[in-house]
């Protein structure tokens, strides 16, 4: 099948490239490598293109008239979207309106998009099914609940079959293939402790240790990186089979606070360092834990990392082989 990827020179949108190369799908790459990594994707073919560029995108799926497309690209910093509200809230709308149009004049009527825990904002359940109420507590959050509400007209009108993976954290490498985490600036905690076990940063910041948590740091449900692309493809098979509206959490169903982060780290590492404690970054809820049922049940997915020191570790493998990303 023709799979096109927006974000595919991104960190998930690598790994998901390259499985589905390997597995024998014709893939193309639209990126403006922005954030995105051209060395993350060896062989598989790529087009910079913006996908603020309408005309282009549209060309692009002219070009290629995928059977489906996976949409991965877009701002996603949580503290910037509080700051810079209506870049979040403008500009991954349009990204996404732009590929939906895009995608119809190529006659593509199936789509994958990447979605987000944050649409739950602060949930009152521990366990967050896709029944759990959204409210997003931040621009980011609200601008991947908007789009998620714009697929579900579509598919009402027979225009688009869609499913919609509300990711947790995305965590780990791909070592099979040598693909990892690579941002500039990096928020992601996994990284940012690795780096600092690593020496390349002076010490770990801990924003906010009086949250409602057992150990006062945020909780989160850490699913790797292989298993979150293993999603991807179960639904795309769904889509092939026929379904129309797909709406999964993507989590392992268990959390690990800060603090556990910068212990696991410290133990695969063999390395202390420096934790410094600051106060709360606004946006950031105390606990997000899936509820993975519904994708377990529907589309048989098991996450095959299910421990911390396990997903860290292959983090560490990437990192310490990588120590400055991917080169150039």
């Amino acid at each position: 099948m023709r799979v096109l990827v927006t974000g595919g020179a991104g960190y998930i949108g690598s790994v998901m490239s390259g499985m589905l190369a390997d597995r024998g799908h014709e893939v193309l790459v639209i990126d403006n490598l922005s954030r995105g990594h051209r060395k993350a994707l060896e062989d598989i073919p790529l087009e910079e293109i913006d996908l603020l560029d309408a005309p282009a995108v549209t060309a692009a799926c002219l070009g290629f008239r995928p059977g489906v497309a996976m949409h991965f690209a877009g701002h996603s910093l949580v503290d910037e979207s509080v700051s810079n509200p209506l870049k979040y809230l403008r500009e991954n709308l349009a990204m996404g309106l732009n590929l939906l149009q895009g995608l119809e004049r190529a006659d593509c009527r199936a789509l994958i998009f990447s979605s987000s825990c944050s649409i739950f904002g602060v949930p009152s359940v521990e366990l967050i099914s896709e029944d759990t109420p959204t409210d997003p507590i931040n621009p980011y959050g609200l601008s991947k609940l908007l789009f998620e509400r714009i697929l579900c007209e579509l598919e009402k009108r027979g225009r688009l079959g869609f499913a919609s993976l509300r990711y947790f954290n995305a965590a780990g490498a791909d070592t099979v293939r040598g693909l990892g985490e690579d941002h500039t600036p990096e928020t992601h905690l996994i990284p940012r402790v690795i780096s600092a076990a690593l020496g390349k940063a002076p010490a770990v910041r801990i924003f906010g240790t009086d949250y409602p948590t057992p150990d006062g740091t945020c909780v989160r449900d850490y699913v790797h990186i292989v298993d979150l692309c293993d999603a991807h493809l179960r639904a795309m098979e769904e889509l092939n089979a026929g379904a129309r509206r797909l709406v999964f959490n993507v989590g392992i169903g268990r959390g690990f606070s800060v603090r556990e982060v910068v212990e696991s780290v410290k133990r695969v590492s063999g390395v202390d360092f420096t934790v410094i404690e600051e106060s709360r970054r606004e946006g950031d809820p105390p606990r997000l834990v899936a509820s993975p049922d519904r994708i377990k049940a529907e589309l048989g997915w098991r996450p095959a990392y299910t421990e911390l020191d396990e997903i860290v570790s292959t983090a560490w493998q990437w990192h310490s082989a990588h120590p400055e990303g991917y080169p150039g």
